[in-house]
């Protein structure tokens, strides 16, 4: 009989409440003891038995919890995540894993020293439009990938309230908010490039940090990757294009777990991650004849499910935990490079 991991985390704002408490609920694998909540509560409201504390101390103090999840501002991921490997804990920490390469590393190094599992909370490898953009490649259908471009486009021309967003803190601007989704997706299929030029912008009045990244990722076997993020794109582009030597595929950002999540669907309902029709992603193909085919090829599932299985089977089972140290590694020596010459 499984033994449930029983579980906390650090903030029950946006971020605990769509993207970790529903599945932490849903999954017979998990018990959610507890969250932190400083001032207004209301885990009560959706989750009656789960014990809201005032401060991350007082959670960490739980000797039931036995895994955190560190949702809390970006700059104080790692504070955050050291002080509850000291208390004994697992952790799973949101993107950005880290503000640099020497505070990631010291993290792994503890979590190892302590014979403790520090797991990074990447979901975006189980996106439907991602999960599309794998199936493609996998089908072999656009032979050798030559030129490939991931782009997570927005219009947000307004200042975000969320400060660790929009003040120069540490893992503060686009490159650390977007930059590790994008940045992850890329590593998990072709690994570590072999160099990178990097630039970044600021173009949103008022704005003191970046609103604009771009990345050109190259690879020993010639494949050039481009990623973009953008805040002030009022048309966005096709998310995911490929272009290989016997075919291009090209598909939208269409996942709908987030907008599901945050109206209240939960992730055991069965039309939890299932795209709407229209959004098909384009697969064009070119035969030994020179003949063109077009295909319509409708989404994968969306399941973020999969990577809380995979917490489970991390720190229960001591299965290799698919974002790996040296993925994050990589991740984190692109985001915190200085804009390239």
């Amino acid at each position: 009989m499984k033994k449930p991991i029983i579980t906390g985390i650090l903030s029950y704002g946006m971020s605990g409440r769509v993207f970790h408490a529903p599945f932490i609920h849903t999954s017979s694998d998990f018990e959610l003891k507890a969250v932190t909540e400083r001032s207004t509560k209301v885990i009560h409201e959706r989750y009656p038995g789960v014990v809201s504390y005032d401060s991350i101390d007082e959670l960490l103090q739980d000797t039931q919890i036995e895994l955190v999840i560190v949702n809390t501002p970006n700059n104080t991921h790692y504070e955050y995540a050291r002080k509850a490997l000291l208390a004994g804990k697992h952790v799973l920490v949101e993107k950005p894993f880290a503000a640099s390469s020497s505070e990631a590393q010291e993290l792994f190094t503890l979590g190892r020293e302590r014979n403790l599992k520090v797991l990074v909370y990447q979901n975006r490898r189980w996106d439907s439009d991602f999960l599309s953009l794998k199936a493609a490649l996998d089908s072999g259908k656009l032979g050798e990938p030559i030129e490939v471009h991931f782009r997570f486009d927005r219009y947000r021309s307004e200042i975000s309230k969320k400060a660790f967003k929009e003040l120069p803190l540490p893992a503060s601007g686009l490159t650390f908010d977007l930059g590790p989704h994008l940045l992850d997706q890329v590593i998990s299929i072709w690994g570590k490039p072999a160099s990178f030029v990097k630039t970044t912008g600021i173009f949103r009045p008022e704005s003191k940090v970046d609103d604009y990244m771009h990345v050109h990722l190259r690879y020993e076997q010639g494949l050039n990757v481009f990623v973009t993020a953008n805040l002030l794109t009022a048309s966005p582009l096709p998310s995911f294009v490929v272009h290989g030597t016997k075919g291009s595929f090209i598909k939208s950002r269409a996942d709908v777990q987030e907008d599901q999540l945050q109206a209240g669907v939960t992730p055991d309902s069965p039309e939890y991650g299932i795209e709407p029709d229209g959004n098909e992603g384009i697969l064009v193909t070119i035969n030994e004849s020179g003949e063109r085919s077009t295909e319509h090829i409708t989404a994968l599932k969306g399941n973020y499910n999969r990577l809380f299985a995979a917490v489970y089977e991390a720190i229960r089972d001591d299965v290799p935990y698919p974002i790996s140290e040296e993925d994050i590694m990589a991740q984190m020596q692109i985001l915190e490079a200085k804009e390239s010459n």
